[in-house]
């Protein structure tokens, strides 16, 4: 049995891990409602099983019922949910061949959190066919680890982005851990130029608090056998998708680089605002 875990977090309309322990059948109905918006009702309706328990009551007042059982089957993996006693979860998955279990595991609610979304993303990429919509429907879910070990905090920033390359070292291709390495030194360059100036810090800082760790979380949530073998139906690939993401996001940093060298507030500005528009409305989105 698992606690609730704050190593993960829902965020926009879904409740936090914590009302888990408070009201399960709120919590266990957003997971539903976050996975059925984030796949479509479609594709949920092919992969997402909703057990439930109706009263007498229950039919009488026309409810649905409590959910006894919240059930992900993708990628030859299924993620299993119950809630227990005490404000405990039974958390599960079991990795499926032929319609026999050949293995399982147990989890704590914050693994099971983080696998469920990587699944939902997996799944909505290959109903679209594209890289773009796993990191979409990441997004809409709104799940969010603390366990990818990417954060980078405002008041440790340079100690953070220092050591970013080494905590993704060997977890994202060798391409991208290049392009990591060069976004981190790109900013620790730039931060300390524009330090007097609020509007444009505030600009180099999300860029290496929001931007860069998005991109990263986004391609870590995968499973991670899913992300380094599967090909899109329109050819793309969830590796291509990030380095493509990084590329973007390193020109538009080298470029903030470049006009804070330069002091040109305006080239700065410019920049910024492509950041924004790139990254903060969307930042999950490898398109």
């Amino acid at each position: 049995m698992s606690k609730p875990s704050d190593s993960v977090a829902l965020t926009g309309a879904a409740p936090s891990a914590a009302t888990a322990l408070a009201d399960p059948q709120a919590f266990l109905a957003s997971l539903v409602d976050g996975a059925t918006r984030a796949l479509s009702e479609p594709v949920a309706a092919t992969v997402l099983l909703v057990e439930r328990t109706r009263t007498l009551g229950d039919r009488l007042a026309g409810r649905p019922g409590d959910i006894t059982e919240l059930s992900l089957s993708a990628g030859g993996e299924t993620l299993s949910l119950r809630p227990a006693a005490r404000g405990q979860w039974s958390a599960e998955t079991r990795r499926v061949s032929g319609g026999v279990v050949i293995a399982r595991r147990t989890q704590t609610l914050g693994e099971w959190l983080s696998a469920f979304a990587g699944h939902v993303a997996a799944a909505a990429g290959d109903a679209a066919g594209d890289a773009a919509a796993s990191t979409r429907a990441l997004q809409t879910l709104g799940i969010h680890s603390a366990e990818a070990g990417v954060s980078v905090g405002e008041a440790s920033l340079e100690a953070d982005l220092r050591s970013l390359a080494s905590r993704v070292s060997g977890r994202i291709p060798a391409d991208a851990e290049a392009q990591v390495a060069q976004i981190v030194e790109l900013l620790l360059d730039t931060a300390p130029r524009v330090r007097l100036n609020s509007e444009t810090d505030l600009i180099v800082r999300r860029a290496a608090t929001v931007y860069l760790p998005d991109t990263l979380r986004a391609y870590l949530a995968l499973p991670v056998e899913w992300a380094l073998g599967h090909v899109f139906s329109d050819g793309s690939t969830p590796p291509g998708a990030l380095t493509a993401q990084l590329t973007v996001l390193q020109g538009a940093v080298s470029k903030l680089r470049d006009a804070a060298v330069a002091d040109d507030a305006n080239a700065l500005l410019v920049n910024g605002r492509f950041l924004a528009d790139r990254f903060a409305v969307s930042s999950l989105d490898l398109r």
